[in-house]
């Protein structure tokens, strides 16, 4: 009973935000500290304690990153600060083939372009904005000075990961073109905490759809984290979507970078031969 009686007053709370706020335009920036759990699997088990944290050294710049979004009310950047590896003080190139690039979101038009490189290849990643299903709850918490909500939702993996690549997934669909099945979706569960008094539906990356500006999400092994954030009716914040590279959708690079990839693993097998 007491569950409902909160979500009653949320939806009051959200209805009363969104009729004082309607057609004013906002803009503002965002930063967001992301982290990922490293998993090692069967290999990681055989590893020391200190080589486990020898490999999380290594791999830190991919493990950890920062971003900035800059948003309005319709439109959105999320963009990584490139960092520099403390070891070997290059940047992260083979890395930053399987990582998300520069993306933009309109979520009035519904539409997302994505700047991917790829090989020495610029792609164009033009698609349309997955819609996430919300389910919201009535659960809170405190991030910075704002009061946030817990928002749940299932979404493709494919919605997630079209510009990652692992060896698991390209054996898993080998094997569902070998069997010709139709097979289900592996589906994702995200997490999502969002501020109702921050009346913008935007947030890092995919995300976004709720009521209220969304400050921490946490897919898989991966959470990103606000830890900075202005907003402002007078200063507008300059958004500009990526422009070069070769037009593509999401699952025709998905497509191309799989294609790469085996070709490169049967012409270094051709080698060992």
């Amino acid at each position: 009973m007491k569950s409902y009686i909160l979500k009653i007053v949320l939806l009051i709370v959200i209805a009363f935000i969104s009729e004082n706020t309607c057609g004013q335009n906002f803009h503002g920036k965002a930063i967001y500290i992301s982290k990922s759990k490293m998993e090692l699997g069967n290999w990681g088990a055989k590893l020391t304690e200190e080589q486990k944290k020898q490999v999380a050294n290594r791999l830190k710049n991919r493990l950890e990153k920062r971003y900035v979004l800059s948003f309005n009310n319709a439109e959105a950047t999320f963009l990584e600060e490139e960092k520099i590896d403390a070891v070997s003080g290059a940047t992260d190139s083979w890395g930053g083939y399987f990582s998300r690039g520069d993306h933009y979101k309109n979520i009035k038009e519904s539409k997302i372009i994505q700047s991917q490189e790829f090989y020495g290849k610029r792609f164009l990643v033009k698609d349309k904005l997955y819609r996430i299903d919300w389910t919201i709850g009535s659960e809170s918490k405190k991030i910075g000075e704002y009061t946030c909500y817990k928002a749940k939702a299932f979404v493709p993996y494919s919605e997630l990961n079209w510009f990652n690549f692992s060896w698991g997934d390209l054996r898993k669909n080998t094997e569902k073109d070998a069997d010709k099945k139709e097979t289900t979706e592996k589906m994702i569960i995200v997490e999502a905490w969002y501020a109702p008094e921050i009346p913008v539906s935007q947030g890092p990356a995919e995300y976004w759809g709720l009521p209220g500006f969304i400050l921490e999400v946490s897919a898989e092994n991966t959470t990103l984290l606000c830890t900075e954030f202005s907003i402002s009716k007078e200063k507008t914040v300059k958004i500009e979507m990526p422009k070069k590279g070769k037009e593509i959708t999401k699952e025709e690079y998905t497509a191309t970078v799989r294609e790469k990839m085996v070709e490169m693993r049967n012409n270094r097998m051709g080698r060992r031969g």
